[in-house]
């Protein structure tokens, strides 16, 4: 095909011909291996008449070029010699050696008749560009029929390249004739001849099946021949059985290529203690730099112990040492079978066979030092049969050389290997191969032919119809796929008749040397499906193929409903062997034995346990299957019952036998119904196992529902064995959670998940991305939709792809699709690209907005894009890059990754699907509500759930509350412990309960607990009682009988909602009366600051006059007082029903205008890190800026050293609240010419403390400061994080009017007759959820600004704003504009551009809104 440079797009499609001539096309792959390139055409449309647009043809764009390896054509002839026998069968491959390397094996073969005799094969291959060619090597494997092969010749085209694209730049145009003889030029191509005229045969010439051959006319290059000496060591099981392979490398002339070491001067080699002499003969490598030495793993004993190689360059007399004294073996050493050695100087070898004392890895060292070690780490991916039995073998391909072919045998992590999303981590050691540049994986397709008789008893009614099917065993519970035996309906009537001989050959997976147990069975179908079974017979070749082996398993019994225990599978254990064995001498030894230690079979008393609550039972088709350590049973249907006619009934036990070979230690089981009949759903309590033979007993609790209408619709459950520890499926399938199980639940230790351990590292962190697109024609996609964020200097994450949620399909126009997704921390964000992978005209997408959360920064950027992203639209662009410049930038607050653990309790019905709530609380400050996400399996009985979350940066952690709504069919919950850890700084924070959260089951019918943290065995919190004393006021009309609640504030948190209920009087909030009220078992909140308080409105005449409010803490023995003299009514004072009281006895302190500042300096902990020079700083606050601080270093007392952490103290007039600093760093002895240019000061951290409030301000510096001598120069470092005192806080804590102006979109249909709430959020505190209403006035109406006055304690620089609704009303759809807030006491405004719908039907359907200030 001619080269028509790069594609720019493609043609495809059909001619619609054929009764199903309609095509669904997913995408095409065009790789063209000359220019290095592979092209991806995503299509994913129909072409078909009757379909989409109706188009059979489509033009499809490339969505990406990605870069390949650049290959070159080159052209094969091999001519057969013309003599007796000289074709062959076997599989021919060959080798390229040039001047730049060398190509991979290429395999010769393009039909099934090529090197007959005399015949010349041509054949055209891509492979590596070499240069000029040296040597070819060419031979077979020896496989096949008549494998002796006699080559003649082989002829080599080699096709020079194109110009290369760098000098075609250079290049000026060029005339007519000029360019036609640069044409000339790229057509022409090198030919090399190499004559062989030889045998390539194992009874032939010199027996050898590979050849090395040099082109025609090359003289300077001769054959050599190397004569190999390989030591065995003496260690015991030091000998092998196993085929051995070799390569030699030199350091000029490439290397041998891979040699079966097979004629040795030993009948038996590699035995212990041995020397076995091999002959390579190959092109001169001149002198040798190393040798690759590897084993099949094959044989009855593989392992081997190789002390050493010697080769002996026959040609220039000399002999090359490697030493290897190391174990080639899966179960000893590393685990590898491979290994790379490097010559050592003859005296190393004499010294250590001299001194038999040393260890035996004495020359590791030399060995070591010249090798590299890769670790290569291989993860199954998670889809259904993704594993593998098949050896697998992987190649590392390097800038010099490759490791060749090495067998992936001995994983670190997993006995089994390749199993179902499992990752295994290998060890591959290799001497120089320069970088990485590809690697190449693959596996031998490992299937075994299995010859299985079946034997059918002659007894009435013996034969069945049905479907039979059957499970092959291997030790350690390896087994092979389930497998009918019958291919159609018509052999399953032709075959196992009453007194019939089945035989089927099968090709299943390689189970190993030994078949424990099989299992054979059938489905139950067909008029006559009752089957007796006589025996099964399994033959199988030997491992060397000479000879077989027929293993006998006597069944005798019925697989029939009607018949015997009406079971239809049974497992059967072998109980003698036939081997046939061919002698050397041709003779065929015939051996019979009987099997000693078959496993045996087992009875298994399964007892069902159906719940006892109201619809639990199921009339369905219950199935079982048990999992142990030596294997599983197979999928059994549950069908008689021994001890109910009616199963699975509310409350009842139901008992069934099941016989099935030795299980081992049971795990776990699967358990699901059909959801058949009337009434299908099952509420399953648990499932009780009892192994008759070893009168063990096995509990695996359920507690859930299996139900298609209940709970999470799930009708089939995977339990584990009560006692059981080790790890098992994810629980939870989602990206962030901690994957607590292992796929195929191999019982282990549970280890760290990578997302764990990549957060501790912080190399990855969580991105919370949400995609708005457009609502003009066309605007929706189905194409996978990307996002990279880009930091500085080209570090940038990889491509995170936004795949939508299962059951949706595209984005929909006017759709907004919310993702989280995890990436490499690129610090500062600089620029983001947005893309998606449809390339046809078709696969068009509007992009009408991008917002991206960066939770551990603390920061949200929000794009409004209005771009398409399209072939045919707009610039043509499907994907592009916006920069962060370009985005409205939004502080929101950083929070900090914990790893969550929720243990629930082991007690019955322990677990919930309740929806669970927690709040923290820390020094500094608290978190807002969080959704403890159910996801699948979590917070069941006993069971330890593991989960990151973002929590604010609130550290040392106080206390926690949890609490649950109490809804759905389980509502009850018993919480053990939850645990934080915090994985930037590995503190653990332990918050342990023990009791229900339940209505019902906890002795206060409480659904909220407050837990303390303990911290390094330390509580946190102190307990105490509080008692309130509330006083009403002697005023008519002060009394209420509403519902009052209230809640205190402190220093460590709030108490959470107390309702006063019962009080020291019958008849409370009575005009001039004393209520009193005690909570005991609270936690102490240090001292109080605030208090809020507010009725229900509730009752005859509910307004209250509140006088004040007494507070006394057992704990600190204190009493604090809040007063009020207020209202609480919607008839009098300004209508509010709540208050927020300040404490009055709280030590007001007056902000004096003088204060002194504490200024911490943490140097660098590195290399020239510190100064012996001094250090100034100047403070720049809101209420001015101080003088410079001179912070001096002396030779009696040095500061600022590395590492040095230090401390001063300077008197200054008061600035305020801190926002900057300056630094600079000039010569103590204030000269000039002492200020030289390369000294610096690298400043890690500064914090500065106000000492009258103790207020701490925080710079994260982490800069080199120079030495100058003029004050200008210095650095400026904003303030990253404040640290507010409790004094701080209670001294700003004054009454403010909050005017808060509501403004309402323009749109159709913004306005809104549902209740709107809001809560306001600021640096001291929330206002609590307050209602926005207004007499007889009908509010936001379209178009229109309500104005509100809330009146709360002063709550400091406004951070956000959460406006909601309760979808009340007719039309409660509502568009906000903004909200806007003004401080009526300092006048200061906040405006809070909204923009969206709070809307169950449009966008992201949120009816809830958190907003963030402009400023």
């Amino acid at each position: 095909m001619m080269d028509i440079g790069k594609i720019n797009r493609i043609l495809i499609g059909h001619d619609n011909v054929g009764l199903r001539s309609g095509w669904f096309l997913a995408s095409v792959q065009i790789t063209v291996p000359v220019q290095g390139r592979q092209y991806m055409f995503p299509c994913n449309r129909w072409l078909d008449k009757d379909e989409a647009d109706g188009r059979v043809e489509v033009e499809v764009y490339p969505s990406e070029i990605l870069p390949t390896e650049k290959l070159i054509n080159y052209e094969v002839s091999v001519v057969t010699g013309d003599v007796r026998a000289a074709g062959t069968n076997a599989k021919v491959f060959m080798q390229i050696y040039g001047e730049t390397g060398k190509t991979e094996l290429i395999i010769l073969e393009n039909r099934s008749n090529n090197f007959e005799r005399g015949a010349t094969d041509i054949f055209k291959r891509e492979a590596a560009d070499v240069g000029k060619i040296y040597k070819i090597r060419i031979g077979h494997d020896g496989t096949g029929i008549g494998d002796g092969w006699f080559l003649e010749s082989v002829t080599l085209k080699r096709l020079s390249g194109k110009a290369k694209e760098s000098d075609k730049k250079k290049k000026k145009k060029k005339s007519d004739e000029e360019e036609e003889e640069d044409t000339k030029a790229e057509g022409g191509m090198d030919v090399y001849t190499f004559v062989a005229h030889r045998w390539l045969a194992k009874d032939e010439g010199d027996k050898e099946l590979v050849v090395e051959l040099v082109p025609d006319g090359e003289s300077d290059l001769e054959e050599n021949t190397y004569e190999v000496h390989v030591l065995t060591g003496t260690v015991w099981g030091a000998g092998t059985d196993a085929n051995v392979f070799l390569s030699i490398y030199g350091m000029e002339r490439g290397d041998t290529g891979e040699r079966q070491l097979k004629r040795s001067n030993n009948l038996n080699k590699f035995e212990k203690g041995q020397v076995d002499v091999f002959t390579i003969k190959a092109i001169d490598l001149g002198e040798l730099k190393k040798l690759r030495i590897r084993h099949d793993n094959s044989g009855s004993r593989p392992s081997w112990f190789l002390e050493r190689v010697e080769i002996i360059d026959l040609k220039e007399s000399t002999t090359y040492y490697f030493p290897c004294q190391r174990w080639l073996a899966v179960e000893e050493d590393d685990g590898q079978i491979a290994r790379e050695l490097v010559p050592v100087d003859e005296a190393f070898v004499k010294k250590d066979s001299e001194n038999d004392s040393q260890s035996p890895a004495t020359l590791g060292l030399e060995q070591k030092a010249k090798s590299t070690t890769y670790t290569v780490k291989v993860k199954t991916g998670d889809k259904k049969n993704a594993g593998t039995d098949a050896n697998v073998f992987i190649t590392l391909y390097g800038s010099k050389d490759d490791t060749g072919i090495v067998s992936l045998k001995a994983s670190k992590i997993n006995k089994n290997k390749f199993e179902r999303g499992k990752v295994d981590e290998f060890t591959v050691e290799s001497v120089d191969i320069g970088d990485l540049k590809k690697i190449k994986i693959g596996h031998d397709n490992t299937v075994v032919p299995y010859e299985i008789t079946v034997y059918t008893s002659d007894i009435f009614g013996a034969g069945t119809d049905a479907d039979v099917f059957i499970v092959l065993y291997g030790s350690d519970g390896i087994c092979t796929q389930q497998k009918s035996l019958c291919l159609n309906k018509r052999e399953q009537r032709m075959y196992f008749e009453r007194n019939s001989v089945n035989q089927f050959i099968v090709e299943l997976e390689d189970i190993g040397d030994i078949i424990e147990k099989i299992r054979i069975g059938h489905n139950g179908g067909g008029l006559n499906s009752g089957w007796h079974l006589d025996r099964v017979t399994i033959r199988r070749l030997l491992p060397n193929g000479k000879g077989s082996e027929t293993v006998t398993f006597p069944c005798e019994r019925w697989l029939a409903k009607s018949e015997d225990d009406g079971e239809t599978i049974r497992e059967l254990v072998p109980s003698d062997i036939f081997t046939e064995k061919l002698l050397k001498d041709g003779t065929l030894k015939q051996i019979e034995e009987e099997v000693e230690d078959a496993l045996e079979v087992h009875t298994y008393k399964i007892s069902v346990f159906t719940g006892d609550i109201y619809g639990a039972g199921t009339d369905a088709n219950v199935f079982l299957n048990i999992y142990g350590d030596l294997g599983d049973m197979g999928e059994r249907k549950l069908s008689k019952s021994e001890t109910n006619f009616n199963k699975f009934e509310r409350g009842q036990e139901d008992t069934f036998t099941i016989q099935a070979v030795d299980l081992g230690i049971l795990y776990k089981i699967k358990i699901r119904h059909d959801n058949s009949m009337f009434s299908p759903d099952w509420f399953l309590e648990k499932v009780e196992i009892l192994d008759e033979t070893t009168e063990e007993s096995f509990v695996f609790l359920c507690e859930r529902w299996l139900s298609r209408k209940k709970e999470d619709k799930k009708i089939e459950r995977t339990l584990y064995e009560q006692s059981y520890d080790g790890e098992r499926n994810s629980l939870d399938g989602s990206s962030l959670s901690v994957s607590s199980q292992d796929s195929n639940a191999n019982p282990k230790e549970p280890r760290k998940s990578s997302l764990v351990k990549a957060a501790e590292e912080g190399s990855l962190i969580p991105y919370h991305i949400t995609v708005t697109t457009g609502t003009e024609y066309d605007s929706s996609t189905d194409s996978r939709v990307f996002i990279i964020i880009m930091g500085p200097q080209k570090v940038q994450t990889e491509r995170l792809w936004l795949d939508l949620p299962e059951g949706k399909d595209e984005f929909a126009d006017g759709s907004v699709e919310k993702f989280s997704v995890w990436g490499l921390d690129v610090g500062e964000i600089k620029k983001v690209e947005v893309g998606h992978d449809g390339a046809t005209p078709e696969s068009c997408w509007m992009m009408e907005e991008l917002n991206i959360v960066v939770p551990t920064k603390g920061v949200m950027y929000n794009f409004v894009c209005k771009c398409w992203l399209a072939r045919d639209k707009g610039d043509g662009l499907t994907s592009r890059i916006l920069n962060i410049l370009d985005a409205e930038c939004v502080n929101i607050g950083i929070k900090i990754l914990y790893e969550v653990t929720v243990v629930t309790g082991d007690i019955e019905s322990g677990g919930t699907d309740a929806s669970i709530f927690m709040t923290v609380f820390g020094s500094n400050g608290n978190t807002e509500e969080m959704l403890l996400e159910k996801n699948g399996d979590r917070f069941e009985r006993g069971q330890e759930d593991s989960f990151i979350m973002e929590i604010a940066d609130i550290a040392p952690l106080r206390k926690m509350r949890v609490r649950t709504d109490g809804k759905g069919t389980r509502p009850h919950w018993f919480l053990e412990r939850i645990t934080l850890k915090n994985l930037t700084n590995q503190e653990v924070a332990t918050f342990t309960y023990g009791d229900w959260l339940s209505k019902l089951k906890n002795d206060k019918g409480s659904l909220v607990c407050e837990m303390p943290a303990f911290i390094n065995d330390e509580q946190m919190m102190e307990d105490t009682t509080y008692t309130l004393q509330v006083k009403t006021s002697d005023i008519g009309g002060a009394g209420t009988d509403a519902n009052v609640f209230l809640i205190l504030f402190g220093e460590y948190g709030d108490s959470g909602t107390l309702p006063l209920k019962e009080s020291n009087n019958s008849n409370k909030f009575e005009r001039n009366q004393m209520d009193e009220f005690s909570f005991s078992e609270m936690l102490s909140l240090g001292d109080l600051c605030k208090v809020r308080i507010w009725h229900d409105n509730k009752g005859i005449a509910p307004g209250w006059h509140l006088e004040y409010i007494d507070v006394m803490d057992s704990a600190l023995d204190k009493t604090f007082r809040f007063q009020c003299d207020r209202w609480l009514a919607k008839g009098e004072d300004d209508g509010q029903l709540i208050r927020e009281l300040a404490c009055a006895n709280n030590d007001i302190l007056e902000l004096k205008e003088r204060t002194a500042y504490e200024i911490v300096t943490v140097t660098s902990d590195r290399e020239d890190a510190d100064t012996k020079e001094n250090i100034w700083i100047i403070l720049e606050g809101k209420m001015g800026r101080s003088k410079e601080f001179l912070m001096e270093n002396s030779s009696k007392k040095r500061r600022f050293e590395r590492g040095a952490t230090d401390i001063f103290q300077f008197p200054s007039k008061n600035v305020g609240d801190i926002a900057a600093i300056c630094v600079g760093h000039c010569p103590k002895d204030g000269k000039k010419s002492s200020a030289k240019a390369d000294v610096f000061w690298h400043v890690q951290e500064i914090t500065v403390t106000e000492m009258e409030l103790c207020n701490k301000y925080f710079f994260r510096c982490n800069v080199k400061i120079p030495l100058r001598y003029k004050r200008r120069d210095y650095k400026v470092f904003e303030c990253a994080k404040v640290t507010e005192s409790f004094a701080s806080k209670a001294r700003s804590l004054v009454p403010v009017k909050y005017e808060t102006i509501v403004v309402t979109g323009f749109e159709k249909g913004a306005g809104t007759d549902a209740n709107v709430f809001i809560t306001i959020y600021g640096l001291n505190g929330d206002s609590g959820k307050r209602a926005l209403k207004q007499k007889f006035r009908n509010l936001f109406e379209r178009g229109k600004t309500n104005r509100f006055y809330l009146e709360t304690l002063d709550m400091g620089e406004l951070k956000k704003v959460r406006i909601e609704h309760d979808n009340s009303g007719l039309a409660p759809g509502w568009l906000v504009e903004r909200v806007e807030i003004t401080n009526s006491a300092t006048g200061v405004t906040t405006i809070f551009p909204c923009g969206k719908w709070l809307d169950e039907n449009r966008g992201d359907g949120l009816i809830c809104r958190d907003l963030f200030p402009t400023h």
